[in-house]
């Protein structure tokens, strides 16, 4: 499976602001690179959660072929649609009457063709185009996940000449973002 983000979310001037009287910086000369470290450390937030903070548009490869198949972001806000990859990289829509889609309640996505795609029609992936996040915007994402994105963001910009970083966020972020840690029991 592969992801892509077609559209990344918009990160809007609240949360640099909200960054910037973090860490008491007042001037515009660091708001490319801070900018950066927030978009890190939603990624980070990703990784951690298993839930995408922010609404993007994004893109999974498939295998074409029957029985249901999980999509690899949480959570699922729309399905929009389904085409066949030709080894080319041209696309072909799928019909609606050639899939089912299911969103359940704890956010994931799973789509099933009801047909699998053929080498007849030099196709063996399917690509699934939907939306995903918790929130629409940076306003309305939950308390502790956006304290937690801010915290992480300035101990990287504190801690930027320190060298590589730890595998895991700081204790303060984790404890602000393990009650939305996605679970799952191998």
């Amino acid at each position: 499976m592969k992801r892509a983000i077609i559209a990344p979310p918009a990160l809007s001037p609240a949360a640099l602001d909200e960054l910037k009287a973090w860490l008491g910086v007042t001037t515009t000369g660091d708001d490319a690179e801070l900018i950066a470290l927030l978009r890190t450390a939603l990624e980070l937030c990703e990784g951690f959660t298993g839930r995408m903070p922010l609404l993007s548009t994004c893109e999974d490869v498939l295998p074409g072929c029957a029985g249901w198949q999980a999509l690899s972001v949480r959570p699922v806000q729309t399905i929009a649609g389904v085409a066949a990859l030709a080894p080319d990289g041209t696309r072909s829509a799928v019909s609606a009457a050639g899939y089912e889609l299911d969103l359940d309640a704890e956010g994931g996505g799973r789509v099933r063709l009801l047909v699998p795609i053929s080498v007849a029609t030099l196709s063996s992936r399917i690509v699934v185009t939907f939306t995903a996040g918790l929130a629409p915007t940076w306003d309305s994402l939950p308390d502790a996940i956006r304290h937690g994105v801010i915290r992480l963001a300035a101990h990287h910009h504190t801690n930027r000449d320190a060298g590589a970083g730890a595998a895991e966020p700081p204790a303060t972020v984790a404890a602000l973002w393990r009650p939305w840690r996605r679970v799952r029991v191998l």
